[in-house]
């Protein structure tokens, strides 16, 4: 790995960095012990200009270059974790019964925070970076509330680039892909209205358990049936809730569930499909149907320019073979979406070792990837604004 100077006392003080935010979890928009940990640090690091308070407890540092003027670019890291309870057995487990980070967000905090004390420190680059700590990215609208607030614009922000760990890369190792990387999420609500009564009488009654029941075999020929196999959609329902009796049929029943695709259209077009199947089978039992579809998350785009760039920045780090620019497209979402919709972005895949996945009980960031993430971080901003 191509280092620089500091990097092992930045490995070591960002691995207890690290630990404690993981054994301190907060969540969603309710990270002030978190968020005032990382503004303390910031600050520790001579950087002046911190803002706090965004979307709640979101910041935006900025550090300026000594290469005299140039762009703005901005570096995102989340820094919420989940409602599990932790199961990794570390002596730097979650303190907190019910809360941990089980997706890595506090090594991209840390990561985060190793390069700006290092950029602080050298401020080798034109221009500024603007580093930004974003809540609540597991609600999925931390990073709207933050473009919402207008971040781009207040710091002139022209690009921006994120970073994930991926428990199925090897440590050193990065990988991304051109366009499309995440799918966009969208959810949906179905209310099925029957006519309820007596367990023994089903003949008298429009029973919508069994209403319900073919709409979601219904729907999932929306993806066998009606859609390009070539296309990627998920049309998934999750919550299914009906009745409390054992001899009674209920009025109603209430559905759930999430499409996901990479194409915005295709997204748009699944939600009318489903209102068509819906209506189809409920009028043909006899009942009524209530509907809402809604779109959460737009796709998490790679633009090619900055694409290529953090390409070259992780290659200037580790060997060609260790970066990938064929990371299989994921059904996941991602809310850094909202920002690279309104800046041209790239959003990289980190190496976190063989590992249990995320959001899985027994998930822990590992440790050995810090160095990679900052040095990344660093590349990055000497390749977008060398001086």
């Amino acid at each position: 790995m191509n280092l620089f100077s500091d990097q092992i006392d930045l490995h070591s003080e960002t691995t207890a960095w690290r630990r404690y935010l993981h054994q301190n979890p907060e969540l969603g928009y309710r990270l002030e012990k978190t968020a005032q940990f990382v503004a303390e640090k910031l600050a520790s690091f001579g950087i002046n200009h911190i803002e706090t308070g965004i979307a709640e407890t979101g910041i935006v540092a900025l550090i300026e270059g000594r290469g005299g003027e140039g762009p703005t670019i901005g570096l995102r890291a989340d820094m919420d974790a989940l409602p599990i309870h932790e199961a990794s057995n570390k002596p730097w487990s979650s303190a907190i019964p019910g809360k941990m980070h089980a997706c890595g967000h506090d090594g991209h905090t840390a990561m985060l925070l190793g390069a700006a004390k290092h950029l602080s420190r050298t401020r080798n680059f034109k221009g500024a970076v603007a580093l930004i700590f974003q809540p609540a990215e597991e609600e999925g609208l931390g990073g709207k509330k933050m473009v919402e607030a207008g971040v781009m614009e207040r710091f002139g922000i022209s690009q921006v680039f994120g970073l994930h760990c991926d428990p199925s890369l090897e440590i050193g190792t990065f990988a991304t892909r051109y366009g499309a990387l995440f799918a966009g999420l969208y959810e949906f609500d179905i209310m099925i209205l029957g006519t309820g009564g007596h367990a023994s009488e089903p003949h008298k009654c429009v029973d919508p358990i069994v209403v319900a029941s073919q709409i979601v075999l219904g729907l999932q020929t929306i993806v066998s049936r009606a859609i390009d196999p070539l296309d990627s959609l998920v049309v998934t329902v999750t919550s299914f809730h009906a009745g409390e009796g054992y001899n009674t049929i209920p009025d109603r029943v209430a559905l759930k569930g999430t499409v996901r695709t990479a194409s915005e259209k295709l997204g748009a077009s699944a939600g009318q499909r489903i209102r068509d199947c819906v209506e189809a089978i409920t009028r043909g039992f006899g009942g009524n149907y209530e509907f809402a579809y809604r779109s959460l998350e737009p796709v998490t785009f790679n633009h090619q320019a900055e694409t290529e760039l953090a390409i070259k920045a992780a290659t200037d780090l580790v060997t060609s073979a260790s970066v990938s620019d064929n990371y299989p497209l994921s059904m996941g979402s991602e809310d850094f979406s909202y920002m690279s919709a309104v800046r041209p972005g790239s959003y990289m895949m980190i190496g976190n070792g063989l590992t249990p996945t995320w959001h899985n009980s027994a998930f822990d960031f590992n440790d050995e990837a810090l160095p990679y993430g900052i040095a990344y971080w660093v590349k990055l901003v000497e390749r977008a604004l060398g001086a």
